[in-house]
């Protein structure tokens, strides 16, 4: 994916930002993992941006990687009390919030510019400020790769993957990254988590074949 289609305007890249977890998905604060997984396949299915007209493309990818960071936030327990806990420091949060999106303004402009490497300072940055901030991570390894640090790219997006394990684009710029370093088998894994948590994504389907049909080669 290339990050003209990640780091959207502010318009749509705002449109979800401190909404509450549970209210966006449409579940009660007690709600129970299950309910919490089967209320986001119901909803993710309506929101997947493959169903979007292209103009609103931006938008439902938006909302989509919302949807999806809030069902990995509220069914993990450990990032599920934190987060609880944060809400009732609406202050302290905001606060925060607003400076690594900042740092990530900073970023996305830079990297529009062609700026890569100060880009990825400034996701750096982000990172540093909140490291659970699956976005930080995400754009710094787009970033990094477009530098030519692939190493740093990597680590980056390994960071991302380990916060959102079911972010399907996440999953896919991972797996293109990791290719590009050479590591097949971490890249193949990347794209086979994509497709099992999105069965249409043919895009990474077609990757997997390639990659496999490259190892195959290397063998």
């Amino acid at each position: 994916m290339l990050m003209s289609r990640t780091l959207e305007p502010r318009s749509s890249r705002n449109m979800f930002q401190n909404v509450d977890y549970y209210t966006l998905l449409g579940v009660g604060r007690d709600a129970s993992e299950s309910e919490i997984r089967e209320r986001f396949r119901a909803l993710a299915r309506d929101a997947h941006p493959d169903r979007a007209a292209a103009a609103d493309k931006a938008d439902a990818e938006a909302k989509f990687q919302e949807l999806t960071r809030a069902m990995n936030v509220l069914t993990n327990p450990e990032r599920r009390r934190a987060y609880d806990r944060d809400q009732s420091m609406p202050s302290a949060r905001l606060s925060g919030d607003a400076v690594v999106q900042d740092y990530l303004e900073l970023g996305g402009v830079a990297y529009h510019a062609g700026s890569f490497a100060e880009a990825a300072g400034n996701f750096a940055l982000a990172a540093q400020r909140d490291p659970r901030d699956v976005r930080a991570h995400h754009y710094l390894g787009l970033a990094s790769a477009r530098a030519g640090d692939l190493h740093a790219a990597v680590k980056a997006l390994e960071a991302a993957v380990a916060l959102e394990p079911f972010n399907v684009p996440v999953l896919k710029d991972a797996g293109r990254i990791f290719r590009q370093a050479g590591l097949l088998a971490k890249a193949e894994k990347a794209f086979q988590d994509a497709v099992r948590w999105d069965p249409t994504a043919a895009d990474a389907r077609k990757a997997i074949d390639e990659i496999r049909a490259e190892r195959a080669v290397r063998a």
